[in-house]
């Protein structure tokens, strides 16, 4: 298992050793001893499967305390643009968005820590797996409208779909100024 690191400190790339012959292939999907040794302590307590067609962006989504959620993403089918903003009060990159192409050619994950907005863009009919570090609670859901000028994100879409709850979400600037999240002070 290889591990990139992203330039944001606890959000990384996971690259699994792929082993192929005759017959197809094999590779460890998730090993918590692996990530452990990254800095990675989150249990996994739930699983989801989405599947987008192509132009679909879902996000960005977040969870807040005490519902916050870690996340492991892949592809099984399909390609991705996968994209985390980092919200973490005292982090340096608070703000900072980090982009991954994730395929299921290549097999690779993005591993988000808690605190992060998540979501992605499906460039091709993509069925999209995560692991959560905590349940999912309507209650304490939030997240930043897709499009957010201060992020700037390049979704690789030119007409992108977009659910309504999605495009109801606020700006980045309207989650600090409503004390939902707040930068580093």
């Amino acid at each position: 298992m290889e591990i990139l690191q992203t330039g944001i400190d606890g959000l990384f790339e996971v690259v699994p050793r792929k082993y192929e012959d005759n017959r197809g292939w094999f590779l460890e999907f998730f090993k918590a001893t692996s990530l452990q040794n990254f800095g990675w302590n989150n249990p996994m307590v739930q699983d989801n499967l989405s599947f987008s067609k192509k132009g679909v962006i879902r996000g960005l989504h977040l969870q807040l305390e005490p519902h916050a959620q870690a996340k492991m993403v892949s592809v099984i089918q399909g390609k991705v643009l996968d994209v985390a903003v980092d919200l973490r009060r005292n982090s340096s990159t608070f703000g900072k968005s980090f982009s991954c192409m994730l395929t299921s050619e290549k097999h690779n994950m993005l591993v988000i820590p808690e605190g992060f907005a998540h979501g992605f863009a499906a460039l091709e009919d993509s069925y999209f797996f995560y692991k959560c570090s905590n349940l999912y609670n309507p209650k304490f859901e939030t997240g930043i409208i897709w499009n957010d000028p201060q992020l700037n994100i390049d979704w690789m879409i030119e007409h992108p779909v977009v659910s309504e709850k999605d495009m109801q979400l606020p700006s980045l600037e309207e989650l600090v100024r409503k004390s939902l999240i707040s930068p580093k002070v």
